[in-house]
């Protein structure tokens, strides 16, 4: 984990910023306290493959019962 101050944080953004991406965090202090963490940015989520997931719910054996009794008895089991 690198730490700066805002002052050099200003002046070697494009640096911090390669470190980022190269997987390091970033923290900026003010004063000596942090402020703010730089951490890569997560990327857009694939789409789920529904045709794919279709198949292989259509593999999974059939519930003997609903699933909403079966939720209830597991939450009154609790107690």
């Amino acid at each position: 984990m690198i730490t700066v101050n805002l002052a050099q944080a200003k002046a070697r953004l494009s640096e911090l910023l390669d470190n980022v991406e190269a997987g390091q965090d970033v923290v900026i202090t003010r004063r000596g306290k942090a402020v703010a963490h730089l951490s890569a940015a997560v990327g857009p989520r694939k789409p789920l493959p529904l045709r794919e997931l279709a198949g292989f719910r259509a593999t999974m054996p059939r519930l003997r019962r609903p699933a909403a009794e079966l939720l209830r008895d597991l939450r009154d089991a609790e107690c």
